[in-house]
């Protein structure tokens, strides 16, 4: 039973491992504790539309900050407020945006008031950008050329690593088309291919491959990165999908463990058409270098920890598809200063581009697939007086065309009105966010709008109202952060 149920993980963990995600920056060095300013600040600054009237950021599919502080409140401990983003919260949950017709974005915007027990003047609104992208449609999706760099380091030999890691990979293999190829890189100490860029006609000898993972050593990620890009490199086919796959505890220590040295050869790959995804495992967990590394790559991070929740996030969250939907996906919101006194975007720091960038289509953005959203909160402080009707902001998509690289935006236009409808009449999957932002808030040390009583008050309604197993797991959390408290 217990091996059937580890299967049945591993099937939701491979539907996921052909999905590509978002873009951002950063050089750091690995596995360090330091990070950006605005962690010890509690998020980024409110903003005076007068001085700064927009707002750019990349488009983030990321859920590993979720996962990972789901694990660690479930033990009874409060996670390293470094690697808890707020927008990561927001997204871990379904939303029920409506789909555009065609490919690209639909742009959503919505709001309220805060609830009454947050901490705020009147004049303060909670402001939601959504963005969706059509589901999975019945054209054939590309081949998929996928290169799994696998952590075979003596850490992963905690159950629950290299056991899951090990059954997801077989599962994969038997759910890919014969036209589909994978390659299989292990590293330790040394990286080494367990198996060449192999069509999956050829499925015993990849299944025989994935059987030879073994723990051994120390963690050199560098090697395994640097050796798998060489592999996706060799086998790279034209008008496929290329990926390559790691799947770690992101603890490197053995060899460059510099995230800036390790992003610069990541960097230059993805360049040629290659994306990087992340799948992080493990109780210890380098949260920085996975992300840091997935986003580099053109790529995204998911973090699993449980069955339960792998089955969740690889089939209900997230459609198993190599189809991308687009490419360099960019958002902007610019305030209206006769309306807005200030403003703040809840989360997205390390995923900020320069408002002068924005359709600039060499800078990275995010590339989404289909059927995902994409959500981003803001808290605005309107003027005294403004009237219903009056614009608060413009929100702006800009992506690129999956196969022309032809640019497109969309636009949505939010007003008082929008945002003046009290939080209680709020839709439910709008309440969902806000706890999920505010919960990811108050473990960073920021905005203590609102206490964690009177927010699991708010998330145990929100789990009624929307009976989804996924918001009761929410609820559950925030409940375990106030016994924590």
């Amino acid at each position: 039973m217990k091996r059937t149920l580890i299967r049945a993980a591993a099937m939701s963990a491979a539907a996921l491992l052909v999905l590509a995600g978002c873009t951002a920056t950063g050089d750091s060095t690995a596995n360090e504790a330091s990070a950006p300013n605005y962690h010890s600040e509690g998020g980024a600054a409110e903003r005076d539309p007068l001085d700064d009237p927009q707002s750019t950021f990349a488009v983030d599919v990321d859920t590993a900050s979720y996962g990972y502080a789901r694990r660690v409140i479930g033990e009874g401990n409060l996670p390293d407020p470094t690697m808890v983003r707020p927008e990561e919260f927001v997204n871990a949950f379904d939303q029920d945006y409506p789909e555009p017709r065609g490919d690209g974005f639909a742009v959503y915007t919505d709001g309220a008031r805060p609830p009454a027990a947050h901490h705020a003047d009147s004049d303060l609104r909670i402001m939601r950008v959504g963005l969706q992208t059509r589901s999975e449609s019945d054209r054939r999706r590309p081949d998929a050329t996928l290169t799994f760099v696998v952590d075979v380091s003596g850490s992963m030999a905690e159950p629950g690593r290299l056991d899951l890691v090990r059954d997801a990979l077989h599962t994969l293999v038997d759910q890919l088309r014969p036209s589909d190829s994978v390659a299989i890189v292990a590293f330790s100490t040394k990286a080494r291919v367990l198996r060449e860029m192999t069509r999956v006609s050829e499925r015993e000898d990849l299944h025989a491959a994935i059987d030879r993972l073994r723990v051994d050593a120390s963690t050199n990620l560098d090697a395994g990165l640097t050796l798998g890009y060489r592999v996706a490199r060799d086998g790279f086919r034209e008008g496929t999908s290329n990926r390559v796959i790691v799947l770690s505890d992101g603890l490197a220590n053995t060899g460059s463990t510099s995230a800036a040295t390790i992003l610069a050869k990541v960097r230059e790959e993805a360049a040629k058409q290659i994306a990087l995804l992340g799948v992080g495992v493990g109780s210890d967990y380098g949260d920085a270098l996975m992300e840091q590394l997935a986003d580099g790559g053109d790529g995204f991070a998911v973090y699993v920890s449980e069955l339960d929740q792998a089955r969740d996030v690889f089939v209900n969250r997230l459609p198993a598809t190599l189809e991308v939907r687009a490419l360099d996906a960019k958002v902007q919101v610019t305030f209206d200063s006769r309306t807005v006194t200030d403003y703040k975007l809840i989360g997205y720091e390390n995923r900020a581009v320069a408002d002068q960038d924005f359709r600039d289509d060499g800078v990275d953005g995010g590339e989404v697939g289909p059927g995902h959203s994409v959500t981003a909160l803001y808290a605005v402080r309107l003027r005294e007086g403004a009237d219903l009707g009056a614009e608060v902001a413009r929100a702006r998509v800009r992506w690129l065309d999956p196969t022309t690289r032809s640019p497109s935006e969309a636009a949505g236009v939010v007003t008082v009105s929008d945002l003046d409808r009290g939080f209680e009449a709020a839709t439910p999957r709008f309440t969902v966010d806000y706890v999920a932002a505010y919960l990811a808030e108050s473990l960073r040390g920021g905005d203590a709008a609102i206490s964690r009583a009177d927010l699991l008050r708010i998330a145990e309604r929100a789990a009624d109202r929307t009976e989804d197993p996924a918001v009761r797991d929410l609820a559950d959390m925030v409940r375990r952060v106030s016994e924590l408290d």
